[in-house]
């Protein structure tokens, strides 16, 4: 009986009842509930990620433009493969993908 005396008298603190109070409404009620850092923590890490993809990329692409304002080499490259110039005494031809490319880029594009 002395054992169940003392716990009713442990629940019956208010102090303790107003820390568990606000405990559960930090950890679950809240707006910032534990559920949400987590989520916040999980976008956080693809943001970084994706900010590190991000300056790579740059860093690439400012390596290919440096290389195209020095290298007239890498200049004349670039402008055959992206844009299909030729010089004038060069005959240009364009061969299309095979039958299995373009189904597989008519399902990517519907």
């Amino acid at each position: 009986m002395g054992t169940a005396k003392s716990t009713i008298r442990f629940f019956r603190n208010k102090y303790l009842i107003v820390l568990t109070a606000f405990a559960i409404l930090m950890l679950f009620i809240d707006h910032n509930d534990i559920f949400q850092q987590l989520e916040r923590r999980k976008q956080l890490n693809e943001l970084l990620a994706s900010k590190a993809f991000y300056e790579k990329k740059i860093e690439q692409t400012k390596k290919n433009l440096s290389d195209l304002q020095h290298n007239a080499a890498a200049l004349e490259k670039y402008a055959r493969e992206n844009y299909y110039l030729k010089r004038d005494n060069e005959d240009l031809f364009i061969v299309p993908s095979t039958a299995g490319d373009q189904k597989n880029n008519g399902a990517n594009n519907n």
